[in-house]
């Protein structure tokens, strides 16, 4: 009975522990938001956390913690787990472009890894997640604790794309957390890869690494933009993720208002100038 009691002591000892490291982050309402969506015509979230003073910005919190299908995203767990299993070498490997017709000219030529991702080629990907199997994919995903992705088989090359797949913006940065501070079970050099091929923009005042994405389910577009913002000797990370006001076809106003979108409320916050 004693040895019980000493378990259930340490066992409720731990959980307060870890309530009491997630208490530790804030959540700052930013009405302000609303009104860089509404300038660009969309609805969402754009949240944004701040790893020095642990606190999550957002103008609404709600749907910052809805799961939503991850879309382009996972390309950032999908190369983590092809370059771990090594289906892919390194970022200079090469897709071979089969002389098909495709959605999108960019992904009409052969590309390296690292081009793949940046023009974000589905067929490359979906090549890719074909060859790391549904069992590898499984097992690396409870790995990384990448949950809620629903696949078999006949899914392997698609689930991010279509399907009861599911990751919300908060989960999204958690995991841009544990990746960034190399908090992975992950190979050093598999992550500096994938780093240097989320890189997205760096000027004197801040480096910009990410990923965009975007689904449509019933004629609903979504968009994603997650990533982090590295200023000066801090970083942030974000994950914004939108839907047009209109029940309409996604076009480049809706394409780069994702990003515009999180650059404004980054500036809004003054993180950036």
């Amino acid at each position: 009975m004693k040895r019980i009691a000493v378990f259930w002591i340490l066992l409720m000892s731990l959980t307060m522990a870890c309530q009491t490291k997630n208490s530790q982050d804030k959540e700052t309402l930013v009405p302000e938001f609303n009104k860089i969506l509404d300038s660009l015509k969309v609805k969402g979230s754009v949240l944004i956390y701040s790893f020095t003073d642990k606190t999550y910005y957002s103008n609404d919190f709600s749907w910052a913690k809805t799961g939503i299908i991850p879309a382009s995203t996972f390309k950032i767990p999908n190369s983590i787990i092809a370059l771990e299993i090594g289906v892919i070498k390194n970022d200079s490997d090469v897709f071979k472009w089969n002389g098909e017709k495709r959605w999108n000219k960019k992904w009409e030529q052969d590309l390296t890894f690292k081009e793949a991702f940046q023009v974000s080629c589905v067929p490359c990907y979906q090549e890719v997640a074909r060859k790391i199997g549904v069992e590898r994919m499984k097992d690396y995903l409870n790995k990384l604790n990448y949950k809620e992705m629903v696949f078999d088989k006949n899914t392997i090359d698609n689930f991010w794309l279509d399907g009861e797949s599911k990751i919300s913006q908060i989960q999204q940065i958690q995991f841009l957390k544990r990746f960034y501070f190399s908090e992975l079970p992950i190979s050093k050099r598999n992550e500096t890869i994938v780093k240097s091929i989320m890189l997205i923009e760096k000027t004197d005042e801040y480096t910009l690494s990410g990923k965009t994405g975007l689904s449509a389910k019933n004629d609903l577009y979504n968009g994603w933009f997650v990533g982090y913002f590295e200023i000066k000797n801090n970083i942030y990370f974000f994950a914004t993720n939108l839907e047009p006001m209109k029940k309409e076809a996604a076009n480049e106003d809706f394409y780069s208002a994702r990003i515009n979108a999180t650059k404004q409320a980054f500036k809004n916050l003054n993180f950036l100038k």
